[in-house]
């Protein structure tokens, strides 16, 4: 019997909208029709379900016949599909129960509407039409329009349209369109997925491997089920499974279960004439596996027992193991450190986080050795196997060092965006130190710099107002900080401006340090080329070719009375070296003893520049 379908009965506004939405798909003039009879079609409805919803699988609106003689639709007359599902009838024999229900429901068409008529349609009516090759019916429910369905219709709907679709492209392949599963038991719901099986013809393949054929229309037919729900509306997933010929002969010599059972419930949809034979001789048992096959099956039980024992095995070898190995190494690189070797893991874990930071237990350290170990032992064969006790143990353990984990790692990641902020605040102290020694302020506390950084700097006009506002909440992040009460939003906002504070002072500390810097300047020119002599406290540094790719620079000590002592050779490394270590004089006092020296190193010809 027909399983009731959860849909709700027509005094509830709910099947309305179902019904709706199954309109939507019609074409317009079956839509307009429906609209039309809507009410005649739910009074019927009504009492049919109400007195055989155990029987009924579907009603559906046929189209209408064509009148004798003219050819035009019969429109006064209202065709509807019964179908009646008998497959658990056990009362009556078919036809008595199909008399039975016609004569009841014809009274209730009568009683209802004069144009209502009728077709009753038994499911096994049904299937046996499908054996003997008449499609006629499935195409007629096809194109009828749903108005109560426990799914029996939707699957016969979509599959007929998805078989019309495969065999107007793939006619000369397909050898059987069968539809199987659930649906066919009696045993579905109307959320079942509509189970159906192609057997493709590749006996005759030239230009491609089987494989290749098989592969290549399955993807194709795969991609028209999605189009023929879409086609129809039907919400159900079509589970399509695609076989090569030649392959569902040896599954049927190796007695494959899968097929088996296709051939014991499936009902074609279309046929060649080759599943209805394998069915018969199904049903004869005349289809037997090999000695091969029950060999195979025989031992089948002793080699899934070896195979969970592995499985066991494996899963403390290698699933275990890697789940709380993995996370560890992680951590460590969370820290700052390169991935550790696994042997290494657990002695850095306790090193760092148990015994320096304090941040992680021995107890969870102890649970990483003995998980290494274990695989350990069963990699090496001083282990044979696990037992289910032991991975249950592994895998509790497991969980409560992975649980740990996670908090260690929001632990790590709290503790080190803490330390960036101290060093933003110690860099961005440093900078604003080294600028004040530039501007000649000896004041240079950190409690007075805010104040010395807004007079100094803002109110002079040499940095805009929003850097005092940023440096204010560097100073006041690094406060928070020491008072435990630094929190996430402030740390990213600090990192977020700080870059820009940092940058803006650094390049203002190079345009301040380069003004400074060209004051102990003197240009020369000597033949086509330029040079330059950096008067830096008590030493000169020389550089010949200003213009030259590889500078030539040297290095001379400035005596008292503006001379210089001999040259040696230097380097560009040197004299950045030196700019960084030194205060740079304010003022750069060119004595007459330096013009002899600078004949002496650029060549008699050689000439001051001013003001270049």
């Amino acid at each position: 019997m027909a399983k009731k379908q959860t849909i709700k009965k027509d005094d509830d506004p709910g099947i309305v909208v179902e019904r709706d939405e199954l309109a939507k798909k019609l074409p317009p003039d079956a839509q307009k029709k429906l609209d039309q009879i809507k009410g005649i079609v739910d009074r019927f409805q009504k009492k049919a379900i109400d007195k055989f919803d155990k029987y009924v699988s579907g009603i559906a609106l046929l189209p209408p016949d064509k009148k004798e003689g003219s050819g035009e639709p019969d429109v006064e007359k209202i065709n509807l599909m019964v179908l009646i599902d008998d497959q658990d009838s056990q009362r009556l024999p078919k036809e008595d129960l199909k008399e039975k229900i016609t004569a009841i429901i014809n009274g209730y068409a009568a009683e209802v509407d004069k144009r209502l008529s009728p077709q009753m349609l038994l499911l096994s009516e049904l299937w046996t039409a499908c054996f003997d090759a008449k499609y006629d019916l499935l195409d007629t429910i096809a194109m009828g329009a749903p108005i109560y369905d426990t799914g029996m219709l939707a699957a016969i709907r979509i599959a007929e349209v998805h078989k019309n679709m495969v065999l107007k492209k793939f006619e000369k392949y397909i050898v059987s369109y069968v539809l199987s599963g659930s649906l066919i038991r009696g045993e579905a719901t109307p959320d079942s997925d509509i189970d159906v099986f192609i057997v493709i013809d590749d006996t005759d393949v030239k230009k491609m491997t089987r494989a290749e054929l098989k592969d290549k229309l399955r993807a194709i037919i795969i991609g028209m089920g999605m189009e023929a729900g879409e086609v129809t509306g039907i919400k159900n997933k079509i589970n399509i499974q695609v076989y090569i010929l030649t392959d569902f002969w040896d599954s049927l010599r190796e007695a494959n279960p899968v097929i088996f059972t296709l051939l014991r419930d499936g009902v074609p949809f279309f046929d060649r004439g080759i599943f209805t034979p394998w069915k018969q001789l199904l049903k004869m048992g005349r289809i037997k596996p090999s000695q091969e096959a029950i060999e195979m099956f025989m031992s089948s039980g002793e080699q899934m027992l070896k195979r969970v024992e592995y499985k066991i095995r494996e899963i403390g070898m290698e699933d275990i193991y890697y789940a709380i190995l993995t996370p560890s190494q992680a951590a460590l690189m969370l820290w700052g450190m390169a991935p550790p070797a696994p042997k290494e893991t657990a002695k850095l874990m306790r090193e760092i986080f148990v015994k320096k930071e304090r941040m992680f237990e021995e107890e969870h350290i102890r649970i990483l050795e003995k998980t290494i170990q274990v695989r350990k032992d069963l990699e090496h064969g001083t282990r044979k196997d696990l037992s289910g006790k032991e991975v249950d143990d592994l895998l509790k353990d497991a969980q409560k060092f992975l649980k740990r984990i996670e908090t260690l790692f929001s632990e790590i990641e709290v503790k080190r965006e803490k330390e960036s902020v101290t060093h933003i605040y110690e860099t961005a102290m440093t900078i604003v130190r080294d600028i004040m020694r530039i501007e000649g302020i000896e004041r240079r506390k950190d409690r007075d710099i805010l104040v010395l950084f807004r007079e100094e700097l803002i109110e002079e006009g040499k940095v805009p107002d929003r850097y005092l506002r940023i440096l204010t909440d560097i100073v006041g992040a690094k406060k928070d900080f020491d008072a435990g009460r630094l929190s996430k939003a402030t740390i990213e906002k600090v990192k977020k401006t700080s870059q820009e504070f940092i940058k803006f002072m650094i390049e203002y500390m190079q345009r301040k340090r380069g003004r400074e810097i060209e004051r102990c300047k003197i240009r020369v020119r000597h033949g086509e080329r330029f040079g330059e002599i950096l008067l830096l406290d008590k030493t000169a540094f020389i550089i010949h070719d200003i213009e030259h790719e590889d500078k030539e620079i040297s290095k001379a000590p400035i005596r008292k009375d503006g001379s210089l002592g001999m040259p040696t050779q230097s380097s560009l490394e040197e004299l950045e070296k030196h700019l960084a270590t030194i205060e740079i004089p304010e003022k750069a006092f060119i004595k007459e003893p330096i013009f002899e020296n600078l004949r002496e190193l650029f060549g008699k010809d050689v000439e001051v520049l001013i003001n270049y």
